[in-house]
């Protein structure tokens, strides 16, 4: 499994964020600026909902932005986690019905984020390989690089988590 922890050399990505479908944004708490230096992204009031998955302080969003907080790691989730990703999803999905701008950020925009922007995608009819293509054309060749993310989406979400609590229910 390759996570963002250990994976010292994968790059900030060139922007805060990035439209993967009208309305649906992916991004981070952290991109490389156009000087090349490392540079805080922070939300104010440029979109409608964020669902930040790894939260940091002083990165908005700003007042009377609607804002929900699921911290997850970049690595296995259990079933908990994962009901949580799913919940993400189908909100972000029904916010952009309602012609809402969404941003679902975690720290560089890659992985967590990845996941939940990869599911909502599948939820309108895509397939996961459809999924993770977009993603890593509109945001990074980087995204989704944490390969266990990438085995969740091709099993698809809501198998994993019955699995998961299936696992938990016996020991």
């Amino acid at each position: 499994m390759r996570t963002r922890g250990k994976e010292a050399d994968v790059p900030a990505p060139d922007g805060p964020w990035h439209e993967v479908v009208p309305g649906l944004w992916m991004g981070g708490h952290e991109f490389r600026g156009s000087a090349g230096g490392l540079e805080f992204a922070v939300v104010r009031d440029e979109f409608d909902l964020v669902q930040t998955l790894l939260r940091l302080p002083g990165h908005g969003p700003g007042p009377g932005v609607e804002h929900q907080v699921w911290p997850i790691p970049d690595g296995p989730l259990d079933g908990t986690q994962l009901a949580g990703v799913i919940r993400l999803a189908e909100a972000a999905c029904e916010a952009v019905d309602a012609g809402r701008r969404v941003l679902v950020r975690c720290f560089h925009g890659y992985n967590r984020s990845g996941l939940v922007v990869a599911h909502a995608l599948v939820r309108r009819g895509r397939s996961a390989e459809e999924a993770i293509r977009l993603i890593r054309a509109r945001r990074s060749p980087w995204a989704l690089h944490n390969e266990l993310f990438v085995e969740y989406l091709r099993a698809g979400l809501p198998t994993v988590r019955w699995l998961e609590e299936l696992a938990e229910a016996a020991e």
